[in-house]
C-alpha cells in the first residue's frame, strides 16, 4: 500500500570517534572504526532492505508483504518524496542504480524489477534462481547476495551470472551476507541479525575489515520488534562518508569509516 511520510525533525550533530571492538582484530581482518558525523531522521515504518544515494537523495527499498516499495527520500529531513508500491505478492529487497535504471530484487519471487530512475515507471523484469537479498553496482558489474556465503557477479544488461564469489573470513565461509554497497575495490555488507558491517575484497571474496556498530544500534531508538535489525548502507561519494540505518529505525547515521 502507498504511504506518505510526514516524519521531520532537525539534524542532531554528534561527534565521536567510536572504535570497533567485539569480534574484530583477528589475524588478517582489520579493525574498522567510525566517527559519527550527524544523525538524520528515518521513517520508522520503513523495513529497510536496500539503500543508496542517487542525485542528492536516498533511494530506498523496503520489504514485507503488503507494504514493500521503492522510494526517494530527502536526506536531511527523511521526507518521502516519491514512492512506488509493489504488489502485495512481492517482498522488496536490495536495489542498485545502473545508468538511468533502478533494479530492485525480491526475496523469494525470483524476479528483479527494473524502473526508470527518475519516474519509477516499470521498464523490464529479470528472472533469477534462489533468493534475493542485497545488490550493488560498481560501474561494470552487479553484485548480488542471497543470504548465503556466495555472492553473484551479474551482467547489468542481462542479469546473467558471470561469476560466483565465496565470501570467507580467515579461510572459513561467512554466511548471512545481506545489504551491499560497492565502493571502489571493496564491497561493504551488513551481516544479517548482527550489528556488524564487513569490508569484502570484491575479487577474492575475502573479508578484510570488520566494524562493530553495536553503539549505533543502542542509540538508534529502534523498537523492540525482533525484525528491527541493522540493515542499510549508502555511500556518499561526494563526502566520502556512509549513511547507515536499520529496519524500522527512526534514525539514520552519517559515519566516516577508518582503519585497515
Amino acid at each position: 500500500m502507498k504511504r506518505t511520510s510526514r516524519f521531520r525533525c532537525g539534524l542532531i550533530a554528534t561527534w565521536a570517534l567510536i572504535p570497533a571492538t567485539a569480534g574484530c582484530g583477528d589475524a588478517g581482518v582489520a579493525e574498522l572504526a567510525f566517527e559519527v558525523r550527524r544523525t538524520v531522521p528515518h521513517d520508522p515504518g520503513a523495513y529497510t532492505q536496500g539503500l543508496l544515494i542517487h542525485e542528492g537523495a536516498f533511494l530506498e527499498s523496503t520489504g514485507q508483504y503488503g507494504s514493500s516499495d521503492l522510494r526517494r527520500v530527502d536526506i536531511a529531513t527523511g521526507e518521502v518524496l516519491q514512492i512506488h508500491a509493489l504488489s502485495e505478492d512481492y517482498f522488496g529487497e536490495g536495489i542498485a542504480v545502473v545508468d538511468d535504471r533502478v533494479i530492485q530484487l525480491t526475496w523469494k519471487a525470483g524476479l528483479a524489477f527494473v524502473y526508470d530512475a527518475e519516474t519509477f515507471d516499470s521498464l523490464a523484469t529479470f528472472e533469477y534462481d534462489g533468493e534475493g537479498w542485497g545488490l550493488c553496482y560498481d560501474g561494470a558489474s552487479l553484485f548480488m547476495s542471497d543470504g548465503s556465503s556466495t555472492l553473484f557477479r551479474r551482467d547489468p544488461a542481462t542479469f546473467e551470472v558471470l561469476e560466483e564469489i565465496r565470501v570467507t573470513r580467515d579461510g572459513f565461509s561467512k554466511r548471512d551476507i545481506n545489504e551491499l554497497e560497492c565502493v571502489g575495490e571493496h564491497l561493504y555488507a551488513n551481516v544479517y541479525m548482527t550489528n556488524e558491517i564487513v569490508r569484502i575484497d570484491k575479487i577474492t571474496g575475502e573479508i578484510i575489515g570488520e566494524l562493530d556498530a553495536l553503539s549505533l544500534a543502542l542509540s538508534s531508538n529502534r523498537p523492540s520488534d525482533s525484525g528491527a535489525v541493522f540493515n542499510g548502507i549508502a555511500w556518499d561519494e561526494a563526502s566520502g562518508t556512509f549513511y547507515v540505518t536499520g529496519k524500522l529505525w527512526p534514525q539514520m547515521f552519517e559515519i566516516a569509516i577508518s582503519g585497515g
